[in-house]
């Protein structure tokens, strides 16, 4: 066997998060025993799981279990499994190069604070380069499960930029990491302070962690298990705290942060499956970057045999947010991605995780509105995916949103559908609304000035999502939904003599502002939603807005030519100055700035904004000097 030592560089993103970790993780280094021990528990359940097909890869070690043990006068800490162990290839593939999406973009954004970096590293999930916190030199060693005990890998690095590989004879297969401590940590030294870390995080681990025995304070080659080794949720809820959830749940996810609730259960009857479900207080940071095309899901077990990562038939996309575990009595041990997705067992454990997610949401709306409220800020938009995905769950989905309003415009106040139709006036049948691609443009829609003036209150829609969303919701507990800047709006029908009459002397406005802008529109009409502004664009029914059109096209997306309807003010001055107004081009200029502003206010992009401006400036100097006849452009 060659014993030739090869030098590599690790991947410059590497070398970046192993910079990271070193300088901004300090205040939370006893995190790195945890995301090792999490790691060698990985390896066991994927041995467990290989051995079901190949039951020669245990046949001389079937007892699966983790070692943690110190020597304190070499100063190193040891951390080994007798798990399913790695080749060379795996060993490049997973400890020299960072094999995850989004990875550059995570690392250009990281600035110099620290302490932010500190809680997105957590949730970018670093693992076994946390080892560098404490270590300024690791050595890993390890023999893939059913290879020989000459295809070993001797894996070493100081973490500085390199690493070094070379063959090597491993008596047993699995892992093993030591750690060449750092002068200044020394406490990793002890083993009264390793128990008290392994019973801290990684209590609940299903495999036992063992420690050699100390007798007259030195250990001896007995081992004893220092953790609960049982899977925390096959215990009963009365025996767990929530303490031991929220240590599991940072395990599992390799989050920093607390969950923001759980929500953990046991059915039994036609098929029996445990579900243990986390609702994150705020979203990894990395998803931000990954969309909705990075696996992501629910741990899957089947009688306690671990089967698979991110398990996504398990729940809908749009409650990807959810992490956890489902443990089945009755799936089979074989079970594949592709057998998932037309499992009967496996719609009706979808079902109850869905009900499951939706019963705590629920919960946390009417019994603890603070932690909803935080749950809305990190996930609501991704909940409002549900309207369209899940129309069995549409109402219920419905109930959960929350949304600005012209009645609760406080920063931060959201209101719900309940407490819009709470408020609704004698007589209201709709629930109004108002699409933008900002808070402050939907709050200062011309479209809602007659709502306001009404004291009609309008949900105030700001995020992208939203006009997708609106589309599938329709109806609210049998209120229909309506947009206030699409459609006719009639809010004064008992009035319709004098209706008729303001429509009738406005005629030849109208008609002088249709010559004037041509095919810009498709028709102008005296507008019955105006109060201040003098004039606003309203869509069709069914017409996209045009924020939303000007994103797609962005995008890259052809949208169809749509000439738009202006509505006027008759009241407003611009108006009144323009109906007056007997020079052509200056008519013709105030016409297109009364089509433009209307178009900026939603949303829109303008073809020619230096003809905009230019337009502008004209008006500015008549209105300084009314005897000034500036050439129009």
């Amino acid at each position: 066997m060659s014993t030739a030592v090869e030098t590599r560089a690790f991947e410059a993103e590497v070398s970046q998060v192993l910079h990271l970790v070193t300088h901004s993780l300090y205040s939370h280094k006893e995190i790195f025993l945890r995301e090792l021990v999490s790691n060698a528990s990985d390896a066991l359940d994927k041995l467990r799981f290989a051995a079901l097909a190949d039951p020669a890869l245990t046949a001389d070690d079937a007892e699966l279990h983790i070692d943690v043990s110190f020597d304190d006068k070499a100063r190193t800490l040891t951390i080994r499994d007798n798990g399913i162990g790695m080749s060379r290839d795996e060993v490049v593939e997973n400890i020299g190069t960072v094999a995850r999406s989004g990875t550059r973009k995570f690392l250009e954004s990281m600035s110099g604070d620290a302490r932010r970096d500190t809680q997105l590293i957590g949730q970018f999930g670093v693992g076994f380069y946390s080892a560098f916190i404490v270590a300024d030199r690791v050595t890993l060693t390890t023999r893939k499960a059913g290879a020989a005990e000459g295809e070993g890998v001797r894996w070493e690095s100081s973490g500085s930029g390199e690493y070094t590989l070379a063959a090597a004879d491993v008596a047993q297969r699995g892992t093993t990491i030591t750690l060449h401590l750092k002068e200044d940590e020394g406490e990793f030294l002890s083993g009264w302070k390793l128990r008290d870390l392994i019973k801290r995080y990684s209590d609940h681990v299903a495999f036992p962690i063992r420690m050699p025995v100390q007798k007259d304070g030195e250990p001896t080659e007995e081992w004893e298990a220092v953790n609960h080794a049982s899977a925390l949720w096959t215990r009963p809820k009365a025996e767990i705290t929530d303490e031991d959830y929220q240590a599991f749940y940072k395990s599992l996810t390799h989050d920093f942060n607390d969950a923001l609730a759980w929500t953990h259960n046991r059915v039994e009857g036609t098929q029996g499956y445990t579900l243990l479900l986390y609702v994150p207080e705020r979203p990894p940071f990395d998803a931000v970057f990954s969309g909705r095309d990075e696996r992501q899901g629910l741990k899957l077990y089947i009688r306690r045999v671990f089967i698979m990562d991110a398990a996504e038939q398990l729940l809908p996309s749009y409650l990807r947010f959810v992490r956890g575990v489902v443990d089945s009595d009755d799936l089979p041990l074989n079970v594949s991605r592709e057998l998932l997705q037309d499992n009967r067992l496996v719609a009706q454990i979808r079902a109850a995780c869905v009900k499951r997610v939706l019963d705590l949401l629920e919960r946390l709306a009417r019994d603890e509105p603070e932690k909803f409220r935080q749950f809305t800020q990190a996930f609501g938009n991704v909940l409002k995916e549900g309207i369209a995905e899940d129309g069995a769950n549409r109402e219920r989905i419905a109930k959960l949103l929350r949304f600005a309003s012209t009645k609760g415009e406080d920063a931060g106040k959201t209101v719900s559908l309940d407490d819009y139709i709470g408020r609704m006036a004698s007589g209201q049948e709709v629930i109004w609304y108002v699409t933008a691609d900002s808070h402050a443009a939907a709050k200062g829609s011309p479209q809602i000035e007659g709502l306001r003036a009404r004291d009609i209150e309008v949900l105030l829609l700001s995020d992208r999502i939203d006009e997708w969303m609106i589309g599938y919701l329709g109806e609210y507990a049998g209120r229909k939904l309506r947009n206030a800047a699409k459609g006719d709006l009639d809010l004064d029908a008992d009035d319709a003599d004098a209706r008729k009459a303001a429509e009738e002397a406005a005629g030849p406005l109208l008609g002088k502002l249709k010559e004037l802008l041509g095919e810009r529109v498709g028709d102008v009409r005296l507008s019955h939603r105006l109060t201040e502004s003098p004039s606003c664009i309203v869509l069709g029914e069914h017409d996209m807005a045009l924020h939303m059109q000007r994103i797609l096209r962005e995008a890259g997306h052809e949208m169809p030519a749509q000439a738009p309807v202006l509505e006027i003010n008759p009241q407003h001055p611009l108006v009144q100055r323009l109906e007056g107004e007997v020079d052509s081009a200056a008519g013709k200029d105030l016409a297109l700035l009364l089509f433009e502003q209307a178009q900026l206010a939603a949303g829109d992009q303008l073809a020619d904004p230096a003809a905009f401006i230019a337009r502008v400036n004209r008006a500015l100097l008549a209105s300084a000097d009314p005897d000034t006849t500036p050439a129009s452009a």
